[in-house]
């Protein structure tokens, strides 16, 4: 209860300052919503640094039990077996932070089909996009 009641006040916290809420907390995004959360540059795209930001954000909130990395539970279905096997070229059925980091960067470049090292809205409303939001949120 105590927890829900931090969580939900730091939500708040974030609203009311002014600052983008982690897509972690949200819902289902559209492309238009995340680029708003995720934009730092305020430049109506964005880009790779952007995005492994709020990765690395999402990694460490869904790491619980401080091995340093996530398992397919931790993971909460944002991989599939597939995507986690491909993620995790040690096999150990783990996957550490720069594994994360690096699928998450393939998902970008699998988002980016002009190749211009930005996202917009409407890439991340692509599938590639929207794999790519599940990442992070």
């Amino acid at each position: 209860m105590t927890l829900r009641f931090i969580s939900g006040f730091a939500a708040v916290a974030f609203a009311v300052s002014g600052l983008s809420v982690p897509a972690a907390l949200a819902k289902p995004v559209s492309g238009a919503s995340a680029v708003k959360m995720i934009d730092t540059d305020n430049d109506g795209t964005v880009d790779l640094k952007e995005v492994e930001a709020v990765a690395s954000a999402t990694f460490d909130r869904l790491e619980k039990d401080a091995d340093g990395t996530l398992d397919a539970k931790e993971l909460k279905g944002r991989l599939s077996k597939a995507g986690l096997k491909q993620a995790d070229p040690d096999n150990d059925g783990t996957i550490d932070k720069n594994e994360y980091l690096a699928a998450v960067a393939d998902r970008f470049k699998a988002a980016d089909p002009d190749g211009d090292g930005t996202l917009d809205a409407k890439e991340l409303n692509s599938k590639a996009g929207k794999a790519l939001l599940a990442l992070i949120k």
